[in-house]
């Protein structure tokens, strides 16, 4: 694992488009962010280590979708929460939510699976996403998430998420609990 770093990676080389246009981003909208670059982290017990070194938890983001595929969900959620479909499904009135396929989050959000983040709702100039956030997060004062790939990790204040991310992106949030 690297070490910390404020800012964007002092290398670029071997990087993704959908990476550099993440820090891209967040430095155009003047939103500090600490990086860290590490081994794939693809699963809640891999970003263990992550959320050691950056100091936050790491968000867990599941991308849902209804039955029939035409509402899609990302959910930002603590990794040691649990999780049920059938609650979520009841609190947002949507019926059968399952996992959209990894084809729906590279369309939408430009990742894929084990690399999902609220960051790529900077890619949904649709709005065909709605972004649910657990209580637990947005009472948080900080959450690591991935910038679109599952090698490096940000910590981000949840203030600079709500207040300056999502409205430059044109998204809003629901708060939902677990």
């Amino acid at each position: 694992m690297s070490a910390l770093c404020e800012g964007r990676p002092a290398s670029l080389s071997g990087r993704t488009e959908k990476e550099l246009a993440v820090y891209d981003t967040l430095d155009r909208l003047g939103i500090a962010y600490t990086h860290v670059d590490h081994a794939p982290a693809a699963t809640m017990e891999d970003c263990l280590a992550v959320e050691r070194q950056l100091g936050v938890a790491v968000c867990k983001n599941l991308f849902l979708t209804n039955r029939q595929h035409t509402a899609y969900y990302l959910l930002l959620m603590p990794g040691d929460k649990p999780f049920r479909t059938k609650d979520l499904s009841a609190e947002i009135g949507s019926a059968r939510l399952s996992f959209a396929t990894p084809e729906e989050m590279e369309r939408l959000l430009r990742t894929e699976p084990g690399s999902a983040s609220v960051l790529g709702l900077m890619h949904d100039t649709e709005r065909e996403v709605a972004l649910l956030i657990d209580k637990d997060i947005l009472e948080a004062e900080a959450v690591g998430v991935h910038p679109l790939v599952n090698t490096s990790s940000l910590r981000l204040k949840v203030a600079d998420i709500l207040d300056v991310f999502l409205p430059a992106v044109g998204h809003t949030y629901r708060k939902v609990t677990l």
